[in-house]
């Protein structure tokens, strides 16, 4: 089945940023000469998608803006190529309410999927190359779900969703890990592996059928990872996709600057 529809969560406060996100969007921050959410829908794009939900929250308009039909029109290279991707793909939002967990967030795009497997793709993270086009090749050979993952160091391991391994296969000289479980942020003590989810996910659609009966978990918060654990333990199939490319958490401060010097250091923008 192809996966035709994408959801961009990017309603989440920013606090790590704090307090260059006083006043706009984590989202919103440049990378070079584009703003992160710039680079998430390109993936989304470079993957074959033509159909994106945004979701976003207060103080948020700024991505909205960015998208519409600009006041003046530039003709650098990099706006030229936004607006040829805009003229094929179809973006649409949505408001969370209330920031209450990535789950939560993910329960508005429901009705935009329509009981559709899709893409999810958080909005401060970069892939290079593209993740997403990634899993979206790799779902055509496997029966399930998907999550992109990258070793980490063991103080970071709670920082982030982690999986447990149940066996480790190989697709197209891609490390593919069958799951038996994941976890939200653990104790590095008590981790089943060092393998943490990256923000890139292939679901299906009963994933919101479980999100509806989560209860708070970390932080008090609806969490992705809980819906996910429940749909193993009933026996879906989840399998973790080893990701080899560099990734750029644009919510943390130094990953942000590593980003502009490493992408900067090489884009054409400086020619």
């Amino acid at each position: 089945m192809k996966i035709r529809k994408a959801v961009i969560p990017a309603a989440g406060l920013g606090k790590r940023m704090m307090p260059l996100t006083r006043a706009q969007p984590k989202e919103m921050l440049p990378v070079v000469h584009k703003p992160v959410i710039h680079y998430v829908v390109e993936e989304a794009y470079q993957a074959g998608i033509r159909n994106i939900l945004i979701i976003t929250g207060k103080h948020k308009r700024a991505i909205e803006d960015y998208f519409d039909k600009p006041i003046v029109d530039s003709k650098d290279p990099w706006s030229l190529e936004l607006e040829k991707i805009l003229d094929e793909v179809s973006i649409y939002f949505t408001r969370q309410r209330e920031q209450r967990g990535l789950a939560d967030a993910l329960r508005y795009a429901e009705g935009f999927i329509d009981n559709e497997p899709f893409a999810l793709l958080l909005g401060d993270n970069i892939t290079l190359p593209p993740c997403t086009k990634i899993l979206v090749e790799l779902f055509k050979r496997v029966n399930g779900g998907l999550i992109a993952v990258e070793k980490v160091e063991k103080e970071r391991i709670n920082k982030h969703g982690i999986v447990d391994v149940k066996e480790e296969l190989s697709l197209d000289n891609y490390k593919v890990f069958k799951l038996k479980d994941v976890v939200e942020k653990p104790l590095p003590e008590k981790a089943p592996s060092n393998l943490a989810i990256i923000g890139r996910y292939i679901l299906y659609p009963e994933i919101f059928e479980y999100i509806r009966n989560l209860k708070p978990g970390y932080c008090g918060e609806l969490q992705l990872t809980d819906a996910i654990r429940e749909m193993i333990r009933d026996g879906f199939e989840y399998y973790g996709v080893f990701y080899t490319g560099k990734r750029y958490d644009i919510g943390d401060k130094r990953d942000w600057l590593r980003a502009n010097f490493e992408l900067g250091s090489s884009e054409r923008i400086l020619e």
